[in-house]
């Protein structure tokens, strides 16, 4: 068991970078506007989607429902291009911050997250 808690103690307080995929394979990631700080969107990254985004600069994410690696913007020109990835404590999330070329949403909106939960309803938020 100590060997469990050995793997746990280096990944929360190490420095060694130990993303923790999930079952699927799958990371979560946060993508979020560095100079306002709202959020933008929520994906997903697998091991080739965050290869590619440290390499390239340009956020990449896995699609689940395309399947495959995926560029941000590779047919609206919205990139996301990335500044800091930040890890959170047991490296099961990261938060990628962004300067967005253009909206973030495949709506046209901004962020995401353009829609507040009222009662019941969803109310769109103003710009």
């Amino acid at each position: 068991m100590s060997g469990h808690s050995d793997d746990v103690a280096l990944r929360e307080q190490g420095e060694n970078f130990l993303p923790k995929f999930g079952e699927t394979g799958l990371i979560t990631a946060i993508a979020q506007d560095v100079g306002t700080g709202e959020i933008l969107m929520v994906a997903f990254m697998d091991r080739e989607a965050l290869a590619k985004t440290r390499e390239t600069g340009l956020a990449h994410f896995h699609s689940r429902s395309r399947g495959r690696l995926w560029l941000k913007g590779e047919t609206s020109g919205h990139t996301l291009s990335v500044e800091t990835i930040l890890v959170d404590c047991d490296q099961d999330a990261l938060v990628l911050k962004v300067h967005p070329a253009g909206p973030a949403c495949h709506t046209g909106a901004r962020s995401c997250f353009y829609r507040a939960l009222d009662g019941e309803k969803l109310t769109r938020l103003e710009n």
